[in-house]
């Protein structure tokens, strides 16, 4: 190869390699998102359950305040700070440290410790620590990239249980959007409050909803992202779950601030309601 050839390749292996690298500093939609907007999130519509959500998470746990609960994508901790003050023990995990500040904003205001951890739910490590585990309101599931990285977080869930513990999560029902229009369901149910939705799409070979994102962040600066959420539909979750050995499968319509295992899933939840246990 001649002098020339071989700058020519080199470059190209350096182009390259600048590019691998530019691609992991890259962040993700909802590393972005959440970044500076833990003020505006908590008024968002949809966050406006809670107290009926944490009075479900308490009947299923007996109202045994000995139940040690792990709160995966806390956010900035309202159900993980709402448990505590009732007094169950907490752990609150999420990717973004300035959730997180948030949250633990929100428990000393509230005279509680709850314990606050910033981690990657595709990366936790806890192994037989917890009675339950949540994940509510899309808390990492199904926010990931790949359906590889979305079970990996249920792996990581299902690894942290006890035997006979407990995971209640709600994710995007797959079945909505076979029958109903999303376009329709954002235009109809995002309130003045929420983050704006456009060029909303929705793909039936991955299930899949692109759309962008706009929403001011808690510096009053207005911003768009691109973003993509994974719909599932019941047999997917049930087939996750039983190969991760859990014994008992109940999926349910998620509404909002009244969860129950009354709620029978139809195609006109936009959300389901899981629960499981090993």
């Amino acid at each position: 190869m001649s002098d020339p050839d071989w700058e020519s390749a080199l470059q190209l292996f350096n182009n390259k390699q600048k590019y691998t690298m530019a691609q992991k500093r890259s962040k993700q939609w909802y590393q972005s998102l959440f970044e500076n907007y833990g003020r505006r999130y908590d008024h968002e519509s949809f966050t406006q359950g809670t107290a009926g959500e944490c009075d479900f998470l308490e009947r299923e746990a007996g109202f045994n305040r000995e139940v040690r609960i792990l709160d995966i994508g806390c956010g900035t901790g309202r159900h993980t700070v709402e448990m505590a003050k009732r007094g169950y023990l907490v752990t609150g995990v999420d990717l973004s440290e300035s959730m997180l500040a948030m949250a633990r904003e929100k428990a000393a205001l509230a005279g509680v410790t709850p314990e606050f951890l910033q981690g990657d739910a595709r990366k936790l490590k806890f192994r037989h620590a917890f009675d339950m585990v949540t994940m509510l309101c899309e808390g990492a599931f199904p926010l990931m990239e790949t359906d590889e990285m979305n079970f990996r977080i249920l792996k990581n869930a299902a690894r942290a249980l006890v035997p006979g513990g407990k995971l209640i999560f709600t994710t995007l029902n797959g079945l909505f959007p076979l029958f109903n229009s999303t376009v329709d369901f954002f235009e109809n149910n995002t309130g003045e409050e929420d983050a704006g939705y456009e060029n909303i799409r929705f793909d039936l070979m991955t299930f899949r909803q692109f759309d962008t994102t706009i929403f001011t962040d808690d510096a009053g600066i207005t911003r768009s992202l691109e973003c993509s959420e994974r719909f599932y539909i019941p047999s997917e979750i049930n087939w996750m779950l039983r190969s991760l050995r859990f014994r008992t499968i109940g999926i349910y319509g998620a509404r909002l601030g009244a969860f129950s295992r009354d709620h029978k899933l139809t195609a006109e939840d936009f959300e389901m309601l899981v629960i499981a246990e090993k």
